[in-house]
This record gives structure tokens, C-alpha cells and sequence, in this order.
């Protein structure tokens, strides 16, 4: 059986799952993947030929062309693709709002998505059900464990609850890299560690690249509510990002600073507010913690807490997520920790995706 991709978004993760791929064709094992068009913003590379594009030393670039809707150009090769038989899977690794809008559509033409785009999944409420009902009412399939924890299996532990039964009292974690680096290294009970200023530890956080270009877009706890509403929804709680309570840990007079250079340069300001919180939680022998919880009985929110010394969320090192899913039969919660960004592991989870429709395809097929 051949599987033929359609790949939007040939970026950092995009580029590292097609390296992925190729190593895949390279072991000459199965299922046998082709990738039969590429497209960019304004851009579109195709061969539908057998073997596809060509994807050693990211030979397809020299086929990429300009492009009036290279969109329709991608799901006119995902189409072509689907008739000739084996399966067709969009991979879109874009964070685009337009090609989220297109997955129902995908979907109800018999053509399989997967992605780590978070919009489709914790946007309006519509399209989400529009999604569900496209996949449900069709043999296609959508994966999209990559929105939650890059390669981490969050979503698809958390569909292995659900579907068996299970009870969800609730989730909590620490869903982004950089606010894990952050407090890990900010807010710690080790009499060992040297105290720093909250504004340095940002500020190398930003140079090592582990931050948005702009900080306040991580410190604003927008990406972990996206997370915590995708969650809520697998789960069967239709949360929003509207209603959603998150917690904006940027101090208030800086949330308007148009210049990033200004807000890093203010920042220093405001370093005797995080020294208050993190002593006050010291004092009691915690740290702090920028979480995500989902809670179908208390409520859902994106807030800073504070753990015990002997909390799993205490002991995390560098930019890890931990996930805790406590549910009736694991009232001692679940715990799912590891590396929760990169390119590398995201393009793993979208592979791993890639890879579970495969079987599925093939097994219904016999």
C-alpha cells in the first residue's frame, strides 16, 4: 500500500519530518510513503509519480514554484493522489488559521489530516464539531497528537481513557518549554542554587531560542490555554479560549509596550514582584509552576501555582513537560514527562500519526 503526502508548511518541523521521511524510505520498510507535492505561502512543488518528490539533501526545493493558491494547488495533488488509490494524508504544519478551515472539507473528500497546528483544535467551537462530524461521518481519519506536547503521548494516552471508560478527575501539567525552563530555574527549594533575577533568567531563556520573538507570547499563557482547551475537548468538555480563565503573568504596565526591545529592557523593573511571589512560596517549601488544568468538576484554567517540594512538578529539569492525568482507575496519577518541544520530536509525533493511519487504513482495507 502507498501512502501519499501532501505537506504544507515545509518550516523548521515541516523540514524535519520530511528528514524523517526520508530515512524511512532509505530502511526500505513498509508502509511505503511517497510525498507527492509540497507547498509554501506562495509556492508549490508536485510530482506524482511513483517515487514522488525526491527528499535527499531536500532535493524538492528545486522544484518549488510561485504560486497564485498554492493551497488549492496542495489539495488539488492530495485529491489527485486519493484517486489513484493507497491513502491520502495532508500534513499541515503551518500555524495558519485558513488551512485549519479546510480540514472538514479535506476530510469529507476521503482525504486523511494530520498536523500540530493548535488553531483548528482550540478555535471556535464549529469548527472543531465540524471537524468531528467530518471524520465521523467519512473513513477519514485526523491525528493531531503534536498540538499537545510535540511527540509526547498526551492525546493519544489521554483517547486511550476515554474510549475505555475511564473517568477524568482531572489533568494538570506543565505544557510549555519555556515557562518549564523558566521556573525550574527561577523558583527552586535547593539551598544550593544561586538566587537570580527573574528578568535574566528571560532573557537567556530568549537567547537560546527557547522563547516566542516576543516573550510576552509565551508569558501570557495563551499557548498553554490552546493546549488546556484541546485537551478539555478530547476529553468531552467543550471548553474555550473566551472562558477560559488564564493567568497573564506579563506585570500590566508592560503588556502594552509595542517594542520587544522595550519590554526586555523594562522588564528588570518588575523583578521585585517575582521575588515576592517566589519568597512567599518559599517560605511555605514550594515553588512555582506556570500549569494547565483540566477540571471537570473545579474548572479549567492556565495559572501560576505553587507545588510542594515532593510534587513530580518540583523536580523538573531543564524545559520538560510533565503531564498528570488522574482518573478513577488512577487515582495515584498517570504521569507522561519528557522533551515537549523541538523540531525533531515534534516531527516524531506527526511520523508516529503518519504512521497509525497507515495501519488503519491497511487493516480496513484486508
Amino acid at each position: 500500500m502507498t501512502i501519499s503526502v501532501v505537506l504544507i508548511g515545509p518550516g523548521l518541523v515541516g523540514s524535519a519530518f520530511l528528514a524523517q521521511l526520508h530515512a524511512h524510505q532509505r530502511r526500505n520498510v513498509a508502509p511505503f510513503v511517497r510525498v507527492v507535492a509540497v507547498a509554501t505561502s506562495s509556492q508549490t512543488a508536485a510530482d506524482a509519480s511513483p517515487r514522488g518528490l525526491e527528499l535527499a539533501a531536500a532535493a524538492w526545493r528545486a522544484h518549488l514554484a510561485p504560486s497564485s493558491d498554492a493551497l488549492a494547488a496542495a489539495e488539488a495533488a492530495a485529491r489527485a493522489a486519493a484517486a489513484q488509490g493507497g491513502a491520502a494524508v495532508v500534513v499541515d504544519c503551518t500555524a495558519a488559521d485558513a488551512v485549519a478551515q479546510r480540514y472538514p472539507a479535506w476530510l469529507r473528500a476521503g482525504l486523511h489530516v494530520v498536523t500540530p497546528n493548535k488553531k483548528a483544535f482550540s478555535g471556535p467551537l464549529p469548527l472543531w464539531a465540524d471537524i468531528k462530524d467530518a471524520a465521523n461521518s467519512s473513513s477519514s481519519l485526523v491525528f493531531h497528537e503534536s498540538t499537545v506536547g510535540a511527540g509526547l503521548p498526551i492525546l493519544s494516552t489521554l483517547s486511550d481513557l476515554v474510549a475505555t471508560g475511564d473517568e477524568i478527575v482531572k489533568i494538570e501539567g506543565i505544557f510549555s518549554g519555556t515557562l518549564s525552563y523558566i521556573f525550574n530555574n527561577y523558583s527552586t527549594t535547593s539551598e544550593s542554587a544561586t538566587p537570580q533575577r527573574f528578568s535574566d533568567i528571560v532573557n537567556v531563556a530568549k537567547a537560546k531560542g527557547y522563547t516566542e520573538p516576543d516573550p510576552r507570547d509565551d508569558l501570557n499563557g495563551m499557548d498553554v490555554g490552546r493546549k488546556v482547551v484541546i485537551l478539555g475537548r478530547v476529553a468531552g468538555i467543550p471548553l474555550s479560549l473566551d472562558t477560559l480563565p488564564i493567568e497573564n503573568i506579563v506585570p500590566e504596565p508592560l503588556r502594552g509596550i509595542t517594542s520587544v526591545d522595550e519590554f526586555m529592557k523594562k522588564l528588570p523593573d518588575f523583578d521585585a514582584h517575582f521575588t515576592a511571589l517566589n519568597d512567599a512560596a518559599k517560605a511555605k517549601g514550594r515553588v512555582l509552576r506556570c500549569v494547565g488544568v483540566v477540571d471537570p468538576v473545579n474548572g479549567s484554567s492556565v495559572r501560576l501555582a505553587e507545588y510542594d517540594a515532593s510534587h513530580p512538578f518540583a523536580s523538573l529539569k531543564g524545559s520538560d513537560n510533565i503531564i498528570a492525568f488522574t482518573t478513577r482507575r488512577f487515582p495515584n496519577p498517570l504521569i507522561v514527562q519528557g522533551a515537549g518541544a523541538g523540531d525533531d520530536v515534534t516531527a516524531f509525533g506527526i511520523f508516529s500519526d503518519l504512521l497509525k493511519i497507515a495501519a488503519r487504513v491497511e487493516y480496513s482495507s484486508r
